[in-house]
């Protein structure tokens, strides 16, 4: 750990220097003050929390990711004398995701984004190998796949939201955990087909992008398509990063005339804060990057390379003499289109064994107040991260302020006081729009753009694809998972 943490500084420093830059320049023009332990590496094994809370009680934390390892951690640090249990049943469980789109253009390695559960494990902290498929929060329970039952005094849900693949006709079979289901290699990773959103598929994605790569190169005129999907997603710009990734490399292999590239998103924006939705339109346009709206994904074909959305408008109906106004007709139809290579976006959900639990909701998402993230029926009960029914919160970036606010509320209620943290639903997301730029767009429920830093965040940079590249990735993995940034 300590090793690569240095490595990647090291790396760091010397592509700051080219840009006259220190560290802690940087730092402080990224406004990224809970990242100064990256001051000095030594920081990370000294750095504690004071005045640890005595207040007792048992934790449960259903999930292992970056999520429930960090409020792990941090629970860890803050109580004199913690009983906390972790269930989660991958024990790849804790990767960078965010760096998923960088190993799908070839920047980096598999290796590079995954790492075992056991390696970030908090000390004292119990882990079940198991998942939980059942709660009854009426009685503070919990049952796991394999029989046991585990009670708790408070209950934190950080399990991450499901990729539902077999919602799109054609995919049928492609479960949930796609790393490891059999049926995922038969239908994406191959014949012009990928996805990004787990490990192998973005290992997949590279290898599919150096094949539109050769067959464009032989002159062939090819057509590149990427989905957005009608469900919530981990990361709304993941999409389109991938997109401008696919562009740069075929900018970069001069072929880039012979790939008509469309962009195909259910909703009717690129972006849902105006400021950066016009910004992403402009750098578009000047890519000659083509898009479409109201489109969602519904069939494909794999062996045949055929892509089926289904597209939607509304049309003026009839006059509604009461209200003064005509009706809207909602409308649709469908559209195939072929494709030589597709970017899937799957739609998502929370995993039935969630969704569909007394923790749940109609939505799937765990129901929680968006500012304290308790749930809103069981005062014990706490959730974060992808699962959590948070507006515009599933991104590493919102989980990093997220499991802050949780633990100051959880210890606060466990100490009988009243919960005052609040979450304001800031979101990150570096957008990456070129191999050495990336635009750091960052913003609240305002849907107003919120730097932190007195730079245009519309602007493509490339100290921001610095941040991206060599800081966020050591920052996440020795910073918040050790409860610290």
């Amino acid at each position: 750990m300590n090793e690569e943490l240095k490595n990647s500084l090291e790396i760091l420093d010397r592509e700051l220097k080219k840009q006259g830059l220190s560290r802690r320049d940087a730092l402080r023009l990224a406004g990224l003050s809970s990242a100064a332990f990256l001051m000095n590496p030594s920081e990370v094994e000294a750095a504690t929390v004071a005045n640890a809370s005595e207040a007792k009680g048992k934790i449960v934390i259903v999930g292992g990711g970056l999520s429930g390892i960090s409020t792990a951690a941090r629970l860890t640090n803050s109580l004199s004398n913690p009983d906390i249990t972790i269930i989660e049943p991958n024990p790849i469980s804790v990767s960078y995701q965010p760096g998923q789109t960088l190993v799908a253009s070839g920047i980096w390695k598999k290796e590079d984004i995954v790492y075992n559960t056991k390696d970030f494990l908090p000390k004292g902290v119990k882990l079940i190998n198991d998942k939980v498929v059942d709660f009854d929060p009426d009685n503070n329970k919990v049952i796991t796949k394999g029989g046991e039952t585990i009670s708790y005094d408070f209950l934190v849900i950080a399990a991450g939201l499901a990729l539902n693949y077999g919602a799109i006709k054609g995919l049928e079979g492609v479960g949930y955990s796609s790393e490891e289901n059999l049926e995922v290699s038969k239908k994406i990773g191959q014949n012009g087909t990928h996805s990004i959103y787990y490990a192998n598929g973005a290992v997949n994605t590279w290898k599919g992008m150096q094949e539109l790569i050769s067959e464009a190169k032989s002159g062939k005129k090819l057509k590149a398509l990427f989905t957005h999907p009608n469900t919530s997603i981990k990361c709304g710009g993941a999409p389109k990063k991938i997109m401008y990734l696919t562009n740069a490399r075929l900018i970069e292999a001069g072929v880039r005339d012979n790939v008509d590239m469309w962009f195909y998103p259910n909703g009717g924006t690129m972006f849902g804060v105006k400021e950066y939705h016009d910004a992403i339109v402009k750098q578009f346009e000047a890519r000659n990057m083509k898009w479409e709206y109201k489109n969602n994904l519904v069939e494909i074909d794999v062996n045949t390379k055929k892509a089926t959305f289904e597209k939607s408008w509304e049309e003026k109906g009839a006059w509604d003499a009461d209200l003064e106004e005509y009706t809207i007709v909602k409308k649709s139809e469908k559209i195939e289109r072929d494709y030589d290579f597709i970017h899937i976006t799957p739609p998502m959900k929370a995993p039935d064994e969630i969704g569909n639990s007394a923790v749940g909701s109609q939505k799937g998402w765990v129901p929680v107040n968006k500012e304290t993230l308790q749930h809103v029926k069981y005062p014990n009960i706490f959730s974060l991260g992808d699962i959590a029914a948070v507006p515009m919160g599933k991104t590493g970036g919102s989980a990093r302020k997220q499991y802050k606010v949780l633990v100051d509320n959880l210890i606060a209620l466990m100490e009988g006081k009243e919960l005052t943290s609040k979450y304001a639903g800031y979101t990150v997301c570096p957008l990456i729009t070129d191999i050495g730029k990336v635009m750091l767009a960052e913003f609240n429920w305002t849907k107003k753009p919120t730097p932190s830093f007195p730079l245009d965040p519309t602007q493509e940079r490339y100290i921001w694809w610095l941040l991206k590249v060599y800081l966020l990735k050591p920052m996440t993995m020795y910073g918040m998972l050790a409860g610290k940034a």
